[in-house]
Formats: C-alpha cells, sequence, structure tokens
C-alpha cells in the first residue's frame, strides 16, 4: 500500500504483472492519467483504493465481472467520467463502494446484487437526469441487509424518493440525499430505521407535510429538511429527539406555533426555522430550558407577542436572528447575558422603547441589527466602546440626538442610521446636520458660559498633558494604558510589579519565552497575575513587545489570553523596562498537561492527563481563537507561534492563545495568498511548528498557522512532540501519525487515550468503537492540514467545524460531555 505518500505522475503498469495480486491502495496521492487496462486483468483483487488522487478516464464496462472478490471499491475525489458499469450488479462481494466527487453521469445502474454492501456514496457527482425513474436503484438495496451509509446527495437525481426506504437496513446511519431535484414527500414509515443518526434532506423540492413517525428516531443528532416546500405543522413528535444537535427547517411553508415540545430536545446547538409562515408566540419552554444552543435563527416569519426574558438564559448563544416578524415590547434586558452573542438580528419587528445599557455587556458581537423598528431615545456611548462591532444598523427607527463618532461610527460603510429624522452630529460621511446648543437652562448655566467653561477645560487639560509628558522622565515607570474596551486597565508602576513578584524571585519564574522571562505576582489585593518582562538587550524584543501591544490592543475573543496592561519605563538603576500582564491561567500551559515533568503532589488537585473530551474541547477552542484571528478581525492576524507553551488553560480547562510577540497583521488581499511570495525574515516561529515554506523564504500567511495548528493537534492527541527523536530525516509527526491511519491509529495514539476507550463494558462496546472511529477522523484532520503543499491544507473555518461535528456526534450519544 501506498496511502498519502505525495506520489506522482501515472500508476505503474507493472502491478498489472502481480500474479495474486490483492490489495492496491494508493489513496491520498497525486497520481494522473488513467487506472493502467492491465489492472482489469487481476481477478484476485479484493480492494481498490485510488481515492484522493487526479485519476482521469472512464470506468469499464465489465468492472463488476472482472474482479469477482472485490470487496472495496474507492475512487473517490478524483476527475472520472461516463457513466457507472452496468456490472456493478454482479459484483456481490462490495462493501464499499464510495464513488463520491467524480464526474460520472447518467443513470445507476441496478445494485440488487450488493447484499453484502454497508456504505455507498456516490455524491457530488452528475448522476441522474431529473426523471422519475432516477431513484429506482433505491429499492435494490433493500437487499443490503448490513447498509450503514447511503449518500447521493449533490447530483441530478429527480423523481420521488419511493416507500422503499422504510424497508432499507435497520442498520442505517447516515441517509444524505441533499441538493437534488426529488419531489413528492417524505416517504411514511422512514421511523422504521430505528438507527438513524443523520439526515440531510436540505434543497430539494419535497412537498406536503413531516411525517410524524420521524419523531420515532431517538438516534438522530442532525436532521437538516431546509429549503424544501414542506407545508403543515412542526410536528411535536419532534421533542423525542433527546440527542438531537442540529435541526434545520428553514426555507419550507411550515406553518402554525413553535412546538413547546423541542425544549425538551436539551442537547440542540443550532435550530434554524427561519423562512416560513410559523406564527403565535416563541414560547419560553423553546428557548428558555436549555444553555446549550449556540445558533437561533426564527427569522422571516409571522411571529407576535414579546420576545420571552428566558433567552438570557442562553449563556453559550452565538447568533440570535428574530429579524421580519411581527415582535413586540421592549427588548429585554436579559439579553446581555448572553455575552458570547456574535450576531444579534432583531430588525424588521415593532420593538419600542431604548436600546438597553445591559447590551454594554455583549463585548464579542461583530454584529448588531436593530433597524426597523419603533425604538427611540438617543443612541447609547456605549456602542461606540464595543471593540469587535463591524456592522451596526440602526435605520428607520426614532432615535434622536448626537451620533458617536467613535468605534463603529466612524466607518460610514459599517453604520446605517438613515431613517432616524431627529440624529445629528456624527461623522462628516454620514451628511448629518450639525447639533444645536440648548438655548433653555432653566436656570442652569446658559450656554456662553458652558463654552466658557469647555475652552477653559481643554486649555486645562493640554496643559496637564504637557506636564505629564516632561514628567515621565523621572527613572520609575509609569503605565502606558489604552483601553480596548469600557474596563479600566489596573495600574501598575515597575515598583508594583517588583512587590508582587517578590522581586522578581526564580521561585515565582514560570517560564522562558524567546523574548524574557515570565513571573507568577498576587498583588496587594490579592488577585493573581502573569507578569511577562522583557529582555530588551535581546535581539527583536522591544519589536515584540510593540507587535504585541498592537495585537492586544485591537483583537478580543474568549480564547485568547486577557491583557490586564503593559507597563513602559525605567527600573531603578535607570535601565529600559518594558512588561506585559496578563490575567493568571491557575490550570498553566497546555505543554505542563502534554509533558509533565514532575510528579504531582499532594497540594495539586490536577489530574495527570487529559480526556478524550478536554483534548477536543482544547483543539476547538484553538480552532476558535485562530478563526476569529484570520477571518473576524478588521485586519487579518497571523499568530505565527502556536505550540503548546502558549495555550493556556483556565479553572474550567477552557483553552486560551497567548503570546503575541511574532503576531503580522496582514493586508486583506494577502490573507489566502497563493504562495508565491517571498520574504527575507526567515523562519518565523517555533522549530517543528513552524510550516516548511516559512524556511523557504514565504511571507507569513494564515495557512502558516493552521499548519501549526495542525501539528499541535496531533501531538495533543499522540502525545509526541514534534521534535522527538524517533523524528530523524525525513520523519516528522505528521507522516508517522498519516502512515498509521492505513494501519492501526491505536499505535500512534497517546496510551492514555487508547486506555480510556478501551474502559467499557461489553454493554458499552458501541461507544468504544463510536470513539475510536472519532479519533481516527480528529487525526486525519491533523494530517489535512499539515499538508506540506500549503493549497492543499483545510482552511481552519472548515477544521473547526468538522472536529465540532465530531465532538456534537460523541456528546450525542453521551460520552462526550
Amino acid at each position: 500500500m501506498a496511502l498519502g505518500n505525495d506520489f506522482y505522475g501515472s500508476i505503474p503498469d507493472i502491478f498489472g504483472q502481480m500474479a495474486n495480486f490483492k490489495v492496491l491502495g494508493l489513496g491520498g496521492n497525486r497520481f494522473s492519467d488513467v487506472i493502467p487496462p492491465s489492472l482489469y486483468n487481476l481477478s484476485s483483487i479484493s480492494i481498490i483504493d485510488v481515492t484522493v488522487n487526479r485519476i482521469q478516464g472512464t470506468l469499464p464496462p465489465n468492472l463488476g465481472i472482472v474482479f469477482p472478490s472485490l470487496e472495496y471499491f474507492g475512487v473517490g475525489h478524483n476527475k472520472f467520467t461516463g457513466p457507472l458499469p452496468i456490472s456493478l450488479s454482479n459484483a456481490s462481494t462490495l462493501t464499499y463502494l464510495w464513488m463520491e466527487g467524480n464526474k460520472f453521469q447518467g443513470k445507476v445502474p441496478s445494485l440488487k446484487s450488493l447484499v453484502n454492501l454497508e456504505s455507498l456514496n456516490i455524491a457530488y457527482n452528475n448522476l441522474g437526469r431529473g426523471e422519475i425513474e432516477d431513484l429506482s436503484f433505491v429499492c435494490d438495496l433493500t437487499n443490503a441487509t448490513r447498509l450503514q451509509q447511503l449518500m447521493f446527495d449533490t447530483n441530478n437525481f429527480g423523481g420521488n424518493l419511493t416507500q422503499c426506504i422504510a424497508n432499507l437496513s435497520s442498520s442505517l446511519v447516515f441517509l444524505h440525499v441533499e441538493h437534488n431535484k426529488i419531489t413528492g414527500s417524505i416517504p411514511h414509515g422512514i421511523g422504521n430505521l430505528a438507527n438513524l443518526e443523520s439526515i440531510w434532506f436540505a434543497q430539494n423540492q419535497f412537498s406536503e407535510s413531516i411525517p410524524t413517525d420521524v419523531g420515532k428516531l431517538r438516534k438522530l443528532y442532525e436532521l437538516d429538511l431546509g429549503f424544501n416546500n414542506l407545508s403543515g405543522h412542526i410536528p411535536s413528535s419532534f421533542g423525542n429527539f433527546s440527542e438531537l444537535s442540529i435541526l434545520s427547517l428553514a426555507g419550507n411553508k411550515l406553518d402554525g406555533n413553535i412546538p413547546s415540545s423541542l425544549g425538551k430536545c436539551q442537547k440542540l446547538i443550532s435550530l434554524t426555522l427561519a423562512n416560513n409562515n410559523l406564527s403565535g408566540i416563541i414560547s419560553p419552554q423553546v428557548i428558555g430550558l436549555s444553555s446549550s444552543y449556540v445558533e437561533l435563527d426564527f427569522s422571516k416569519n409571522q411571529l407576535t407577542g414579546f420576545l420571552p426574558k428566558e433567552v438570557g438564559n442562553l449563556i453559550n448563544l452565538e447568533y440570535f436572528r428574530v429579524s421580519q416578524n411581527m415582535l413586540s415590547g421592549e427588548i429585554p434586558t436579559s439579553l446581555g447575558s448572553c455575552i458570547k452573542i456574535e450576531s444579534l438580528d432583531l430588525q424588521g419587528n415593532f420593538f419600542q422603547g431604548t436600546i438597553p445599557s445591559s447590551l454594554s455587556s455583549l463585548r464579542g458581537i461583530k454584529e448588531l441589527y436593530l433597524s426597523r423598528n419603533k425604538l427611540s431615545g438617543s443612541i447609547p456611548e456605549f456602542l461606540e466602546r464595543l471593540q469587535v462591532l463591524q456592522s451596526l444598523n440602526l435605520s428607520y427607527n426614532n432615535f434622536e440626538g448626537m451620533v458617536p463618532m467613535k468605534g463603529v461610527f466612524r466607518n460610514a460603510t459599517a453604520t446605517s442610521i438613515e431613517g432616524n429624522s431627529k440624529l445629528c452630529g456624527g461623522i462628516p460621511e454620514l451628511h448629518l446636520p450639525k447639533c444645536k446648543l440648548q438655548h433653555s437652562n432653566k436656570g442652569g448655566l446658559s450656554p456662553k458660559m458652558k463654552l466658557i467653561i469647555s475652552l477653559v477645560c481643554g486649555i486645562l487639560g493640554v496643559t496637564f498633558a504637557l506636564v505629564f509628558l516632561y514628567l515621565r522622565r523621572p527613572q520609575r515607570a509609569k503605565i502606558e494604558r489604552t483601553s480596548s474596551d469600557s474596563e479600566k486597565f489596573l495600574s501598575f508602576s515597575y515598583h508594583s510589579l517588583l512587590k508582587a513578584t517578590d522581586g522578581f524571585s526564580s521561585v515565582n519564574l514560570i517560564g522562558m519565552g524567546s523574548f524574557g522571562s515570565v513571573y507568577k505576582g498576587l498583588l496587594e489585593q490579592g488577585e493573581t497575575i502573569v507578569v511577562k518582562v522583557l529582555n530588551l538587550a535581546c535581539l527583536g524584543a522591544y519589536k515584540s513587545f510593540i507587535a504585541e501591544c498592537e495585537a492586544l490592543r485591537n483583537i478580543r475573543h474568549r480564547n485568547l489570553v486577557k491583557v490586564l496592561s503593559a507597563c513602559s519605563g525605567f527600573d531603578y538603576h535607570g535601565h529600559d523596562f518594558k512588561a506585559l500582564i496578563y490575567e493568571f491561567m491557575v490550570n498553566g500551559s497546555l505543554e505542563e498537561w502534554l509533558h509533565p515533568t514532575h510528579t504531582i503532589g499532594e497540594t495539586s488537585q490536577r489530574p495527570r492527563s487529559l480526556t478524550i473530551s478536554q483534548r477536543l474541547n482544547i483543539v476547538i477552542d484553538v480552532s476558535m481563537a485562530l478563526d476569529y484571528l484570520h477571518h473576524h478581525c478588521e485586519t487579518p492576524t497571523v499568530h505565527c507561534d502556536l505550540k503548546p507553551n502558549n495555550i493556556l488553560l483556565n479553572e474550567d480547562m477552557v483553552a486560551h492563545v497567548g503570546d503575541f510577540g511574532l503576531v503580522r497583521f496582514l493586508p486583506k488581499a494577502a490573507e489566502n495568498s497563493s504562495g508565491n511570495q517571498s520574504s527575507s525574515l526567515g523562519i518565523k516561529g517555533t522549530i517543528g511548528y513552524a510550516p516548511p515554506e516559512y524556511g523557504m523564504g514565504h511571507e507569513v500567511w494564515t495557512q502558516g498557522d493552521v499548519y501549526s495548528f495542525s501539528i499541535l493537534l496531533l501531538e495533543i492527541f499522540t502525545g509526541k512532540r514534534p521534535t522527538d527523536n524517533m523524528f530523524e530525516g525525513t520523519s516528522n509527526l505528521h507522516n508517522f501519525v498519516k502512515a498509521a491511519l492505513l494501519e492501526k491509529v491505536e499505535e500512534v495514539l497517546d496510551p492514555v487515550l487508547v486506555q480510556e476507550s478501551n474502559c467499557h463494558d461489553e454493554d458499552s462496546k458501541g461507544n468504544q468503537v463510536q470513539i475510536e472511529k472519532s479519533l481516527m477522523s480528529v487525526l486525519e484532520i491533523g494530517v489535512a492540514c499539515s499538508a506540506e503543499l500549503p493549497g492543499e491544507r483545510l482552511d481552519i473555518s472548515d477544521a473547526m467545524a468538522q472536529i465540532c461535528r465530531i465532538r456534537n456526534k460523541l456528546r450525542a450519544n453521551g460520552i462526550c460531555e
């Protein structure tokens, strides 16, 4: 087997000359041209795997005849064309048939004889003609009593999804038929498929109502019926989905109320009901009983009543959309408790009153849409202090008074305020009238007196500023404070840091970095801090300090280490002194957990190792931080030094990415550049984690962080550093794991994980299998992200989504809480 070795060129004809040849494993390479005709003379072959290559041509009509012992046939993700061979019906020994991601076309031949088939994947082709008989092959599969996966999504299949679906194997787990031209109703009896976990029926032309027996599918964790022509009510039986994580019914013609029984789905992460004809109120039972929601989308319906205050219970909510309904009343102040919200869309309703001040707590919000309501009062000043807010729409309300000029209000294209006739001021690009001075003071100061006082205060302010600049010269360090939000930075001097760290004692030394030392400090009020003192004699340290200050001034995310302050001045000897002060993370760095250097004593409560659940959560936390830096900052940001030492864990084991000393800011155009740029700056980052292209002079880019992330991921799950002595010559962590994926994954996993996955009694062996499959999938993502050729790496957003899917499936099975 030669899986995943970056071989290229044509498949050698010599394979066809080998007698008794049984296994051809060439997946994950760069082979092109066609499969050599001589291979079709080898009747002994049982496994053919050429997935993920660039192979062209058509498959021979007698394919199912020349390979009488064929069990596994994988040609997915190549460039094959033409029809599927009619002779496939003769390959009665087939268990896996994977042909996805090609350009096959025409009709799917009879599959009646494939009684041993366990997985059929013909997705992402051009199969079908949009005709009534396109799906006749589905009835053939009722003979396959061990079928677990049936995927023919993203093709041209037409006609009805026949009633035969209800007679498929009860072992079926995945049923994916989305993005075709399938018409008619969802077959009654689908509830017979008791082991179904994932249904994708979206983007077809299904009509009529949703069968109530869908509610029998108790193991479902994913149900997508979006963008069809379904009508009627949402079945109350959906409340039986105790394992459901994702439910999408958007883009249909559903009516009636949102059933309160959905509140029983305690593991729902995403509930999307947009673009329907739903009416009635939003029941508190639907959104108030579970805190698991990450996404709620009820937009473009006919919902009425108040927005329940119970929405404040959704502490994990990131996307909340109820736009274009008929909701009324005031915006609940409880929304301020949803501190993870990134997108809040309330536009196109009848909300009234003022914008509640509690929304100032939404520090991570990027999109706030309140247009076309009946809101009034002034535009609150806290909106200009929401540092990551990128898009604000307040248009067509009854706001009045002065428009703020800082934060998002500095960008006329990011702020919409039209349709508010009583607003004034703001930046010139908004073309608003100037605000007039109030002439009626009712016994107060006159406008003239107010103006005089303002001028005097301004002069005094300038004077004090000049005095401050002059007094910066004494030896004691002063704090240069820039607040990135409404929180006041703590004030630190060289003296206070010296005292907090007991004179920068070696006892308090907790780490050494490229440009300085890191100390643990204790303030007089009892708060523990972390102090990073720059060694300014080290080349690049000053630049690192400036880069980190700039980064931490412009970025903010729950998975980034929080900076408390920066200290820049002089020590008691008159030497330049610069330090950064961070929030203390009680569980230290990821490095300490992966590679402990000491025996944990009685005074420590740390476990000796990380569980599967903790490792998955840490990887997801890091991927979320990178996704924010790469795609959601005003300027795309590259970390450049991702490694276990720079991942810190708080008391809840939530991971935070730190150390921005090598950070680089990219112009938008360079965010995903093609890789032809060069730089004389040399390698950025740490040996083993820095991508190979940096060593060849490539400028930093987001794909470099993706490589570092993948090495970090592989280290987390294998327990092996990329610089381990076992990796010599061309051997590395990427190739080590890649090779194991083809044979025995357990041999590369951290032994602790193997032990954890094996700790199941006979009644839960299914969980063990599920854990093993999930760990393999995680490692596959790590391998995909660390491809030597940057163009073959996943984007961090895609990697994050795939890992979240793996975790959600484990959670749905009660394995990973």
